[in-house]
């Protein structure tokens, strides 16, 4: 007996549905435009053709070339005034984090990191306001590694 009254009062939630699903449908298609006569409907061929005349876009903007060292410098620089706080020296450094882990398990204590990099901010604050500027930044700059060559040819 249960199972007569769940399916009867399912089938009349499906047939709801189906109800305001169509009645809904029948708005959208009241409020939708006419259709365009074909003699007014451009050919699926012809591209779409627009003449400006004399008018005139805005000149677009003047892109400046970074130098691979101001490239570098604005990656820690996330606000972009020109100097590296210590906070934002210490967001980024992930990679000497993966460099401090020498046995890859994860498992540095982040004071043992920050201890780390906080020394290596402070040898490159030469005036020891607590912030690097272009200058002092430069003087973090990674080692190039020695170039192989190409071939043995």
């Amino acid at each position: 007996m249960n199972r007569l009254v769940l399916g009867g009062f399912i089938a009349l939630v499906l047939v709801a549905i189906g109800m305001f699903w169509w009645q809904g449908r029948a708005a959208v298609e009241q409020g939708a435009p006419p259709p365009i006569p074909d003699a007014v409907q451009p050919a699926p061929d012809a591209l779409p053709s627009a003449d400006p005349g004399a008018m005139r876009g805005p000149a677009p903007p003047e892109a400046t070339e970074l130098t691979r060292e101001e490239q570098r410098f604005f990656r820690y620089d996330r606000n972009r005034d020109r100097r590296i706080t210590r906070n934002e020296m210490l967001s980024s450094r992930t990679e000497a984090f993966r460099k401090l882990d020498k046995d890859r398990n994860n498992l540095l204590d982040f004071e043992e990191w920050a201890v780390a990099t906080a020394r290596r901010f402070d040898g490159a604050d030469g005036n020891r306001d607590r912030e690097l500027d272009m200058a002092e930044f430069l003087t973090t700059a990674p080692k190039p590694a020695p170039r192989k060559p190409a071939c043995r040819c």
